[in-house]
């Protein structure tokens, strides 16, 4: 198992920027798939963007296509999520997490908190 620990979140206004990361522990980290998932109040958790251990490839999800920005750095065991143009909607606790065949494979760590509001 892989342990998580999420930081940035806070309260922001609607269009302005945040930036998340997650520290990973463990050697494995790079072999593997990572993703940033949220979770809204009386919502499912729901994957936003992935990104492959070379970060050759990236997808998100279509409600933040354009406004988020994935990457990681495998030398330090750390993936970060640049959010730009926040909307109240993107209001949610966000945590990371390793994919395999498209699913989390460990438990989930703390998360972090973002806020968008006026």
């Amino acid at each position: 198992q892989v342990q998580f620990v999420e930081s940035g979140g806070g309260l922001v206004q609607p269009g302005g920027s945040l930036r998340l990361s997650c520290a990973a522990s463990g050697s494995i980290f790079r072999t593997y798939t990572m993703g940033w998932y949220r979770q809204a109040p009386g919502k499912q958790r729901e994957l936003v963007a992935s990104i492959w251990t070379r970060s050759i490839n990236t997808n998100y999800a279509d409600s933040v296509k354009g406004r988020f920005t994935i990457s990681r750095d495998n030398n330090n065991n750390t993936i970060s999520l640049q959010m730009n143009g926040l909307k109240p909607e993107d209001t949610a606790v966000y945590y990371c997490n390793r994919l395999y065949n498209g699913q989390p494979l460990d438990a989930w760590g703390q998360g972090t908190l973002v806020t968008v509001s006026s």
